[in-house]
């Protein structure tokens, strides 16, 4: 596979086609305030572009941080119906905990739910559709990595990983990295070539 080679020039996590053709960089048509730093340019359809190179540096960002936490402390939500299959294979293949669907209101936060746990660390697909989650995570005070949107307020993310958290591919573009990434700074997995799974595994079928 090509993609395994040096990643050019930029010393991106992955040859920038790849982020490219999977659309991480393709934002929504409304910003937040929130997002402005992140956001490359606006393009003549309306659409705002997120920087690569800031996801991408993230993306790196966020994975030594939830390397530090014990894999089972880790919590990962996705409500979105195509953040659901790459979120699952992100938990299975790090050891973390993931509430794909639904998330029921008190799983952080009641501890008479069956459902209820106690993580360390919340990663989040999307801020918004994830919000019950992010309320209490903030109501428990634990922090919050989190996928986000040009559109999304960020206020109560600790950690923003700026992309594309709508998109299919873009979503499991992520979800992979982030996985190669805990790994590797685990030293679970000593080098790119060591990850075996492929950006095509981590897509939701349609």
């Amino acid at each position: 596979m090509q993609e395994e080679e040096q990643t050019g020039v930029q010393g991106l996590l992955v040859p920038e086609d790849v982020y490219l053709t999977a659309g991480v960089h393709i934002g929504t048509q409304q910003k937040s305030a929130d997002m402005k730093p992140f956001i490359y340019k606006v393009r003549i359809d309306g659409l705002y572009v997120l920087d690569i190179k800031k996801t991408d540096t993230r993306i790196r960002e966020a994975a030594k941080f939830l390397a530090r936490f014990k894999p089972e402390n880790i919590l990962v939500v996705a409500a979105r119906q195509y953040g659901q299959k790459p979120a699952r294979l992100f938990a299975k293949n790090v050891g973390a905990k993931v509430l794909a669907g639904r998330f029921v209101p008190g799983t952080l936060t009641n501890p008479n739910l069956p459902e209820f746990m106690e993580p360390e660390v919340l990663l989040v697909t999307d801020p918004a559709a994830d919000q019950q989650a992010l309320r209490e995570a903030l109501n428990v005070g634990i922090p919050v990595v989190a996928l986000c949107d040009a559109n999304n307020e960020t206020r109560d993310v600790d950690l923003v990983v700026p992309t594309n958290n709508k998109g299919r591919r873009a979503l499991a573009t992520v979800y992979w990295l982030l996985t190669r990434e805990v790994l590797k700074a685990r030293g679970t997995v000593k080098s790119d070539e060591e990850f075996t799974s492929t950006i095509d595994d981590y897509e939701a079928s349609l």
